[in-house]
């Protein structure tokens, strides 16, 4: 067992010798002694300490016992982003995390004594009742969501859990690395090793934590976020085991018996027996790369969506479905009519049209299929490209998604690349699709202007790109985006709104302006021209005939408003480059929490914190 911080800050294993331990010097003596000679004297005493038997063990086992908690630590702060992201989405969730977790690890670090002289018990021992306790108080925080707000809601429920155990946790690391033995190293390195060493150890483990985490999750029940907090509870547990244990039992006993964001189905058929009161019902779920993903159907108005996080990917009318007019029909009812307003790219007229059984389409993003979806259905050859395996396992469960498609499970980024350099950028595509959205913001990556530079590289001359973006026009990035898309594709790109201005929407909400826009672009300088939708086109649904062919366009002062209507301020803009992203990701802050709001008026909230 490694030793353990305890009361006054001694070491608990006996093998290690200290200077306070050893030295038979009086207090009397002590204070007539010159300094040099006092500090002499405990050299000399450290240096024979070193030469008992079990000293380097007991070093040993106080590094190993140090390590362990500071990785525990980096765990539980990836973690706690994890579960958090279901109810505020993960952009939100991020915004005080770091300045949070810094400063518990300086409050942890600067005050191991007064804690160590002031809390009953020794503080090593409190962490695994704070481990076990954190899913109930996070479940019991979660139900304040709406109150509390996707801006200070995250820091709450941080403040609650995670700052507490990153506090203890750096007090007993401060605690046992002050009988750390540093050799022959000088004083003033000495002391500042410790706390810099540690603190540097946290964040490299915290990072490939992260990283770890990120490519396993959902594996297995262990890799799911409550299974990760009781993997957390255990080590805890392990490391410091006391009587204390016994005050865990009540967390403990909720979190495995009514905590429904436990990956069981005893858990999920329990959720839903409350859901289904309410009008919902979660079809399925799972932990994922993008997200934690769900399929939800609405009893009461039959609808069905695909959730990821705190947003949606998609929905469908599932009440329409083998009914009346829609008996038979090849493609769904789309909820979202911007999914249908993406097929318009076949509507786009181009000196050499391609008949659809001869054209190729690149679709990159998944979601429910809608669009895939009814590119096959007019016989194109199409190509998803989805990062994200449960994504496309659930499109094609539980929506109408077609199995003759190219199914790509890879980053768009890689993916693209590579096609690009094994294709010596030869253009082979008709139609490119691009709709990504996750977590309440776009994959910041896919909209850079290399990205877009690998598109139009297969793209072929006569082909046509649509890019769905969903952004806030009181903000500049959709007068980013747009100039970043225009310098790739030029000009006379054409951009349409899914719905029109809502002013009196826009006015309370503090001027928000929040809507899915679609690009569409050629390589063509000339102007971008739709014909009229045939009846095959329309594909029998009242959703494309409603808005497949684009009405609402968006104009240069619409995009303006992101910058105040200042034609210097949006020329400073520039565009978006592959390294230099930190404005557009400060900017999704602002538009995430106000997508945040959205989604909390299309479902309801006891949908959301009962993820």
């Amino acid at each position: 067992m490694p030793p353990k911080a305890t009361k006054r800050g001694k070491a608990s294993s006996q093998a290690t010798t200290t200077p306070k331990e050893t030295t038979a010097t009086s207090a009397t003596d002590f204070l007539t002694k010159s300094k040099e000679a006092y500090e002499q004297e405990l050299k000399d005493l450290a240096k024979k300490a070193r030469t008992q038997k079990g000293y380097w063990a007991g070093q040993l086992a106080i590094y190993i016992h140090s390590v362990i908690l500071l990785g525990l630590i980096a765990i539980a702060s990836n973690v706690s982003q994890l579960v958090l992201s279901p109810v505020y989405g993960s952009i939100p969730a991020s915004i005080w995390h770091s300045k949070l977790v810094m400063a518990a690890c300086f409050t942890g670090w600067a005050s191991n004594i007064f804690l160590d002289r002031a809390l009953p018990i020794e503080p090593v021992e409190l962490l695994p009742l704070i481990a076990i306790y954190i899913p109930p108080v996070q479940y019991l925080l979660f139900r304040a969501s709406g109150y509390l707000g996707a801006y200070y809601g995250p820091l709450v429920t941080e403040l609650l859990t995670l700052f507490p155990l990153i506090t203890i946790s750096s007090a007993c690391v401060a605690t046992n690395l002050e009988y750390a033995d540093f050799g022959p190293v000088p004083k003033f390195i000495a002391d500042a090793v410790p706390g810099l060493g540690s603190f540097g150890f946290f964040k490299v483990a915290e990072k490939m934590s992260g990283s770890f985490i990120a490519q396993n999750i959902g594996k297995n029940f262990y890799m799911t976020r409550i299974g990760l907090e009781g993997l957390l509870a255990a080590s805890y547990t392990t490391i410091a085991p006391s009587k204390f244990l016994l005050f865990g039992l009540p967390a403990l006993l909720h979190t495995t018996l009514l905590n429904p964001h436990l990956a069981s189905p005893m858990a999920l058929s329990r959720l839903n027996s409350g859901l289904e009161k309410e009008g919902w019902l979660v079809l399925d779920r799972r932990d994922s790369i993008t997200g934690y993903i769900s399929v939800v159907d609405s009893l009461n108005d039959g609808f069905r969506v695909l959730r990821c996080d705190h947003s949606l990917l998609g929905g469908e009318w599932v009440k329409f479905k083998d009914t009346g007019r829609f008996k038979g029909n090849q493609v769904a009812e789309p909820i979202y009519g911007v999914f249908a307003m993406l097929e318009a790219v076949r509507l786009v007229e181009v000196p050499n049209p391609v008949p659809d059984n001869e054209a190729k389409a690149l679709v990159i993003g998944l979601g429910i299929g809608t669009t895939p979806a009814a590119l096959v259905a007019h016989g194109i050859n199409t190509t998803v490209v989805e990062i994200d395996p449960v994504v496309h396992e659930f499109a094609t469960k539980y929506f109408q998604l077609p199995a003759n498609h190219t199914a790509v499970i890879e980053d768009a980024v890689s993916y693209t690349d590579r096609l690009v350099n094994e294709t010596q950028a030869v253009g082979q595509f008709d139609y490119i699709i691009h709709d990504v959205f996750t977590g309440g913001a776009e994959p910041v990556a896919l909209f850079t202007f290399e990205f877009l530079q690998n598109l139009n590289s297969l793209l072929k001359p006569d082909g046509v790109v649509a890019i769905n973006y969903a952004g806030d026009f009181s903000l500049p990035p959709p007068l980013l985006i747009t100039n970043t898309i225009r310098s790739v594709f030029g000009p006379s790109c054409r951009i349409f709104r899914e719905h029109p201005r809502d002013e009196a929407q826009a006015a309370a909400h503090n001027g928000r302006d929040f809507t899915n826009m679609v690009i569409f672009c050629t390589k063509s300088s000339s102007e971008i021209t739709f014909r009229n939708p045939t009846s095959r086109d329309l594909l029998n649904s009242p959703s494309r005939e409603a808005f497949l062919l684009p009405k609402w366009e968006v104009t240069d002062e619409d995009l303006l408003r992101g910058v105040n209507g200042s034609v210097e301020e949006a020329k400073k803009l520039g565009i978006l480059r592959r390294n230099d992203t930190s404005a557009l990701e400060k900017w999704q802050e602002g538009s995430a929490l106000g997508h945040w709001e959205i989604m909390r008026g299309v479902l309801p909230e006891v949908v959301w914190v009962n993820w």
